[in-house]
This record gives structure tokens, C-alpha cells and sequence, in this order.
């Protein structure tokens, strides 16, 4: 069990895949989706250059020869072509960079389309390593313990080391119902975790609205595929119809995902003419995308995390810095480069996706490895990141364990003091446990045995889909109801004037 807040009732499964799609194309107005399916679709043609000299295939040619003479297996032909696309992609040592052979390919159509299977991860490669850049609410990979940052080792046994992202995809998909078992190793903790996943497939539905107390909307992205726009749209004009006064737009841990959907989004807050995002290519010319949309009436804000991804950030970026809009959370991600697919260059259902722009923010920033810094930063309770306990081992007094921290940090949430939270389990957290059990009517023996995680996290995904306990989103609300406040005090002021110096 992987606490990491917002709710946590909505099943949803993405794909692991190497990165998020991003296409980046200039749009004159607001995009429907068979145009969005356009756009995406290899639209945008890397520079032509001469290709392989006559020396350079010979090369090729030779060293093909030599393996499909000489090695002392038979040899797939297949493979070594695709072996050698692989290599030639990977030497750009770019993360986003990636060869997929055609079933590859075929789940990066089916997340484009908003239908995904596996575990519920998106992952990158940051400094050879196989690094989880978000994990989607309520996936396995969620309810199972990763969380953004983690860092892969190995999968049923088999060292990821060394793998492009490719090959690391490979080996962590799988039918849906089998067990994908990760050894995990996470910032500050010592050793690395173990963790078991059950794999799945379910189509996603990408956007969810609510409208809360004081006549705020509040609109969930969690991935920006083909269809999100048209969804999107719809759930604001049912927000409108019931009076929202504000809205509040939440893409946490939302990793990406086709970036035409993202600005068709934009483009129904930044007034026409306004930047929404900058391409720059490698020689530093840049192109704009001007919006062609109108703002609204009413504020606006986004709420985002460290799991806040690729368009999501291009979204929070132009509504902050083009539409005045207010962003709350902790900083985004930082993933600032484009990413185009092409499907016909291989004629056999493969495909490169390669980087071939930067991205900036309306401003000109570039957000890679920084990520974008919210306007009022705001933390989850700890107890909302807390990895499950891994009901392994019966933990008691004197022990020194990751589990023991988290088994600290839930008692603590739940009223129950630990005295520290630290990992060392001490006296006082043995008094904890002992009182804890006794109100949840089990043995009260102070010793935390696999019903007693079972039980006290059970009571931490109360807490946490309780929306009353979701800071960020509290905070948010709080400044929200603060503008709507000063917008109706500002518009009273004119109309009192104006009665005074009537004749």
C-alpha cells in the first residue's frame, strides 16, 4: 500500500513506457481530436540531412556480414536490424530518445488513445538508471509503494542495469494478472525495498470534475491523451451551468502525454494572442504558439506535485504566466524537451521517437531539471508519501527498520505518538502500537504484526481520501475563496461610486 494522497477510489492503469509522448505543434485555434490525431501522428520532420555515406554502409554491411556468416548461433536478421536502430538512437544519450519495435509501438498508440496496460508507471533513464518519473493514483505501481524518483534495480530477479529504456520496458511489462516483483532503491533510505506488483489493463478515463463548497470546480487531468480535450471541455461547461465562481485545475502526478491536447486546453484561458508555449530547436530559433482561445471571468488555479510531468507543466506554465492563473503545490517534475513519432520512416509498424526541441515557458524559461516553482508552495502530511509496511517480519521493541519509520509515521497521523519517527522502534512507540490495537479491538501485545499494518493502514486511506486532510488542496481552495472575495468587493466599489454621483 502506497499512500500518495489526493483520492484514491478510482482504479486507473497506464502503460509503463519508456517517456511521454510529446508532440509539439503550433496552434492557430482550439483542436478537436481527429485533429489532435493528426497532429501526433508524425506531422513534424526532424532537419533532413544527407544520410549514410557510401563508406559508412559499407561499414554497416560489414559488420552484418560478419555476425550472419560467423556467430556461432543461428542468427535472427530481425534483431540485428533492430539491435542496430537501437544502438544508433541510444548513442544520442538522450532519455527520451527511443526505438520501438511494432508491439512497442502499439502500446504508444493505445496510451495516445487513452487505453493502457501494466503497472501504472511512466519511467525515464537519468544518469543509466532506470528512474520512475511518476506513478498514476491508485495504479499498482501506486498501491504498491513507488512513487516518483524511485529507482528500478530489478524485476523478477533480472538486473536492470545497463538496459536502455527499451529493454528495461521489456522486462517490467507483462501479461495482465502476473507479478512484476521490484527491488527498489529510494532516496534516504538505506537499503533497497522489495516490492510486488500485479499487472493490469483498463481503459483510462483522463478527466473527472467535482464542484466544492463556495462554488469552486475542480477538474482532475491525469494524462493528456487524444480524447482529454472534448472531456475536458465538457465537464467546465457542467461546472459553468451549476454557477462556479473559480476553478481549480489538478495535475498531479499527471506525467504527460500528447502536448496538442494540453494547448487546446490552454487556449480556453489565455486571452487571444498571448503566448502559450516556445519551441526552440537546436540552433536556438524559436517558434511561438500564439493562443487563439479568450480567458475567463473567473480565477483560475493548478495545483501540482514533483509527479507533475512534460504537458502537464506546459499547461501550469502558460496558465501561470499567460492567464494569471495561481499555482499551488511543490515543483513540477521538469521534463522541457519535445518529442515527435514517426511511424512511416521503418514501413513495418516500428517507430523512433526522438527529442527534437526544446520547450519554454511562455517567459522563456526552460523548466528541464528544475522544474516549475508554485506560486504558494504547499507539502502533503508525511503520511500521505508513507510506503506500506511490508508485513514481512512481526516488528517490535529494539528493531531498526524502513517498515518501523512508516508504522511511525501512520500512528503519529492517527493520534497515536510514536515519541519518534525515526525507524527505531522505542518504548513509546510500543505504547503506541498497544494503544492503537486495543481501540481497533486486537490483541494489544505492542508488537506490530501483519493485521496490525493491515488495520492501521486501512485507517490512513480514510484519512487520505478525506479531502479535508489534502493540504494542497486545501490551501488552494483557501486562496481561491480569497480571490473571489476581492473580485466581489472590486466590483462593488464602482457601482457605490457611481450611486453617489449620480445626479
Amino acid at each position: 500500500m502506497f499512500f500518495r494522497g489526493r483520492t484514491v477510489a478510482i482504479f486507473i492503469l497506464i502503460a509503463v513506457m519508456g517517456s511521454v509522448l510529446v508532440t509539439l505543434t503550433v496552434a492557430d485555434r482550439l483542436l478537436t481530436v481527429p485533429e489532435l490525431r493528426e497532429l501526433t501522428g508524425g506531422t513534424e520532420t526532424p532537419t533532413a540531412g544527407n544520410g549514410l555515406n557510401g563508406k559508412e554502409i559499407d561499414k554497416l554491411n560489414a559488420v552484418f556480414k560478419l555476425i550472419d556468416d560467423g556467430f556461432y548461433r543461428d542468427v535472427d536478421r530481425d534483431r540485428l536490424v533492430d539491435g542496430a536502430i537501437t544502438g544508433m538512437v541510444s548513442a544520442l544519450q538522450d532519455p527520451y530518445s527511443v526505438y520501438m519495435d511494432d508491439e512497442e509501438a502499439r502500446q504508444l498508440s493505445e496510451s495516445i488513445e487513452g487505453s493502457f496496460s501494466g503497472i501504472g508507471a511512466e519511467l525515464t533513464v537519468k544518469d543509466g538508471k532506470i528512474v520512475v518519473l511518476s506513478a498514476m493514483k491508485d495504479s499498482p505501481a501506486e498501491r504498491a509503494g513507488l512513487r516518483s524518483q524511485d529507482v528500478l534495480l530489478t524485476v523478477n530477479g533480472e538486473s536492470l542495469a545497463g538496459l536502455d529504456l527499451s529493454a528495461a520496458v521489456a522486462k517490467i511489462r507483462g501479461p495482465k494478472g502476473t507479478k512484476a516483483k521490484l527491488t527498489v532503491q529510494r532516496k534516504g533510505v538505506n537499503r533497497p525495498m522489495q516490492l510486488i506488483l500485479v499487472r493490469d489493463a483498463i481503459d483510462l478515463e483522463t478527466v473527472s470534475a467535482q464542484m466544492l463548497p463556495g462554488g469552486i470546480g475542480k477538474i482532475e487531468i491525469r494524462l493528456f491523451s487524444l480524447s482529454t480535450p472534448d472531456r475536458f471541455q465538457e465537464e467546465l461547461r457542467a461546472l459553468e451551468e451549476q454557477g462556479l465562481q473559480a476553478l481549480l485545475i489538478d495535475v498531479r502526478d499527471n506525467p504527460g502525454g500528447v502536448l496538442p491536447a494540453a494547448v487546446s486546453i490552454a487556449q480556453t484561458f489565455v486571452e487571444r494572442g498571448k503566448p502559450i508555449v516556445f519551441k526552440e530547436d537546436r540552433t536556438g530559433k524559436r517558434q511561438q504558439t500564439l493562443s487563439k482561445g479568450s480567458a475567463k471571468p473567473y480565477p483560475v488555479g493548478v495545483l501540482i506535485n514533483k509527479g507533475s510531468a512534460s504537458a502537464s507543466e506546459v499547461l501550469a506554465g502558460a496558465l501561470k504566466e499567460s492567464a494569471g492563473a495561481l499555482l499551488v503545490g511543490e515543483a513540477s517534475f521538469g521534463k522541457g524537451t519535445v518529442q515527435t513519432s514517426d511511424y512511416e520512416v521503418t514501413g513495418d509498424g516500428s517507430l523512433v521517437k526522438m527529442t527534437v526541441a526544446k520547450w519554454l515557458t511562455p517567459s522563456g524559461a526552460w523548466v528541464q531539471d528544475k522544474g516549475i516553482v508554485p506560486d504558494v508552495v504547499a507539502a502533503q502530511p508525511d503520511y500521505f508519501s508513507v510506503a506500506r509496511i511490508s508485513k514481512t517480519d512481526t516488528l517490535r521493541r529494539d528493531m531498526v527498520d524502513e517498515d518501523v519509520r512508516g508504522l511511525q509515521v501512520m500512528l503519529d497521523a492517527l493520534g497515536y505518538k510514536p515519541g519518534r519517527k525515526d525507524g527505531y522502534f522505542s518504548p513509546e512507540t510500543e505504547a503506541a502500537v498497544r494503544a492503537f490495537q486495543a481501540a481497533a479491538g486486537l490483541p494489544a501485545t505492542g508488537r506490530a504484526d501483519a493485521k496490525t499494518a493491515e488495520e492501521l493502514e486501512e485507517r490512513i486511506v480514510e484519512r487520505i481520501m478525506d479531502e479535508a486532510n489534502d493540504a494542497q488542496l486545501v490551501k488552494a481552495v483557501e486562496r481561491l475563496q480569497a480571490q473571489i472575495a476581492g473580485t466581489a468587493a472590486a466590483q462593488a466599489v464602482p457601482l457605490s461610486s457611481a450611486a453617489r454621483l449620480a445626479p
